[in-house]
């Protein structure tokens, strides 16, 4: 793993040429800049970790599932329609992951991984990716930059071939619970359908209306955010006073999902690219002790 600190914090990021990380990457996020934890580090030495996942504190979790402050570069939407597929449906590109084929068994297969060159120093780790497949072509950049206790992690995505590039990406931070439940403080304005998982409170506040009891047991729900924002939001921690999260652009949609370990708030981007045409965007993390 590769890491990078400040005074207060340690952030452990995968190394996508470690034979030991990559037991840990997928077909589902991108492999260059994955963060894997970040931990708080007291006057001692000790470290405490800060970021949870659907599995925690499970020492190799699915990779499907992760941990930590993963990104990804959806293959296909969520109600399973291809994106960066070939036109008979059986050869695809997970950016930032590799090559992937559809097998017998209707499975996603992960053939060949994508290279990645790394940068990296105490404060900053730089990710970077060529890549084609399946008629696709394209760069992609990415960055993280530690200050005092907030890490921004950016993305700059170039569609290097001839044919458009039509995709959607999401972060997937995954925050821990505090003693099963968590409030996020939401953007004002903030709605969401009705459902047994989740409400917003009077006070702006998205509250759990019960306790999750196994990694199994999980909701899923779309947010409903004002229009034309940047997200900004904070949640609860266990350790920490807060810990904030935002973006750079607007959301085109907002998932919030849980389980008994985790809390996550998934913005979406969609992206299309036209040959030629580039994209770059960012999300920042904020640990306040």
């Amino acid at each position: 793993m590769f890491r990078l600190t400040s005074t207060s914090l340690v952030v452990d990021v995968l190394d996508p040429a470690s034979p030991a990380d990559a037991a840990h990457l997928g077909a589902r996020f991108c492999h260059g800049g994955f963060i894997w934890q970040i931990s708080l580090r007291s006057h001692d030495g000790q470290l405490t970790p800060l970021l949870s996942g659907p599995e925690f504190p499970a020492i190799a979790p699915d990779p499907f599932n992760g941990q930590g402050l993963p990104e990804s570069f959806r293959h296909r939407t969520r109600d399973g329609s291809p994106l960066t597929w070939d036109s008979a449906g059986m050869s695809g590109v997970a950016l930032g992951a590799g090559r992937l084929v559809l097998n017998d068994a209707g499975q996603h297969i992960l053939t060949e991984r994508c290279h990645w060159q790394v940068e990296s120093s105490a404060h900053t780790a730089t990710f970077h990716a060529r890549h084609a497949f399946a008629g696709y072509s394209y760069e992609l950049t990415r960055r993280l930059t530690l200050s005092d206790c907030e890490l921004c992690s950016k993305s700059t995505l170039t569609n290097t071939g001839e044919t458009p590039l039509a995709l959607q990406w999401f972060a997937h931070p995954f925050w821990p619970l505090v003693q099963g439940t968590a409030r996020i403080a939401l953007p004002p304005g903030t709605t969401l359908p009705a459902n047994p998982g989740f409400a917003v409170a009077p006070d702006g506040t998205l509250r759990f209306l019960r306790p999750f009891v196994s990694p199994e047991d999980s909701q899923f729900c779309l947010l409903a955010l004002p229009p034309r924002q940047p997200l900004f939001l904070s949640v609860t921690h266990p350790v920490l006073s807060r810990v904030t999260f935002s973006t750079s652009f607007a959301p085109d949609e907002c998932p919030v999902w849980a389980n008994a370990r985790t809390v996550s708030v998934e913005p979406y981007l969609t992206l299309q690219l036209a040959p030629g045409e580039s994209r770059t965007w960012e999300v920042r993390h904020g640990f306040h002790p």
